[in-house]
């Protein structure tokens, strides 16, 4: 079958996984126990990853978590930026931010502090407040060709004057096992789109999956491979690249596993974690450099 739309696949998948566990969907991935006290069990249950970003975090950072799902990953942010921090997750799938709406004031009552939300869009249009648009088109719904394109324009406003997430806001922005989910055609935007709301010396922390090899159109084209987390993979080096050609300085590796999660058709997919630096970062840090880019103009500072 010829997949057409990626997205309605992944949503359908992930709006079942939010009300049963589907083991899976994940690697097995080991967090730091400490944090994994005070969030309930079905968050972890209905937690869908291949890494943990969140070890990569510092005190008092804002970060943005995107496809943050039922919020593992969130509440773990949660503790380690502390009180004076902020964590926002977006996801646009509605059951998943039910979960994590839910069990928000749970880990808020165990930390004694709230600094976590969740918001509903589009991780490759993260311009676009998915629940301002639907309060509008409740109020002006879609009818006809005149009332589409209107309602296009309307999505044009609010990405202008009401942003998601306004440009240069964010310290962190981090993810996991999403970014493979997303189409074909709005990979370029999804880059550009973290680049864009960092902060000057803001950085990205991506784990995902990626492939040793570029994967054929017939696997492209199976729905299940594709929300599964294979179908979308890109090779380590195509990864590395689009960081790059959205205008990031520097990519570091921080974790690749030596043993594939998956093997089909010969091509090995495998979790990697990498953090992508806007600008270049401080001495501070002990970097293993992978496809710089500042030479080609593609620093920012």
């Amino acid at each position: 079958m010829n997949l057409s739309n990626p997205e309605s696949a992944v949503k359908h998948r992930y709006t079942a996984a939010a009300r049963a566990s589907e083991p899976a969907l994940c690697c097995a991935v080991d967090y730091d126990e400490r944090f994994l006290k005070v969030i309930p069990d079905e968050v972890i249950q209905k937690d869908y990853g291949c890494g943990d970003p969140s070890r990569y975090l510092r005190p008092g950072e804002t970060v943005r978590d995107l496809g943050s799902g039922a919020g593992k990953i969130c509440f773990i942010a949660a503790q380690i930026v502390g009180p004076r921090g902020k964590v926002i997750g977006v996801d646009m799938t509605d059951a998943m931010l039910e979960v994590a709406r839910r069990n928000a004031p749970v880990v808020a009552e165990g930390l004694g502090y709230a600094n976590v939300e969740f918001r509903k869009g589009r991780i490759q249009d993260l311009a676009l407040d998915l629940e301002k648009l639907d309060e509008e088109l409740k109020n002006h719904p879609i009818t006809d060709a005149a009332s589409f394109l209107a309602a296009d324009q309307l999505a044009q406003d609010l990405r202008a004057r009401r942003p998601l997430v306004g440009d240069e806001t964010i310290d962190v922005v981090v993810s996991n096992c999403v970014l493979n989910l997303v189409e074909p055609k709005s990979k370029q935007q999804l880059f550009r789109e973290i680049f864009r709301v960092l902060r000057r010396d803001g950085r990205a922390v991506i784990s995902d999956i990626v492939s040793d090899a570029p994967v054929p159109e017939h696997l492209q084209n199976d729905p299940q491979l594709w929300s599964g987390c294979v179908s979308g993979a890109l090779t380590e080096q195509a990864f590395l690249r689009s960081f790059a050609d959205a205008g990031f300085c520097e990519m570091q590796i921080l974790e690749r596993d030596e043993q594939p999660w998956r093997t089909l058709e010969e091509i090995e997919f495998r979790s990697l974690t990498i953090a992508a630096y806007k600008s270049r970062p401080g001495p501070r840090f002990d970097r293993n450099r992978a496809d710089p880019c500042c030479d080609s103009g593609g620093c920012s500072g």
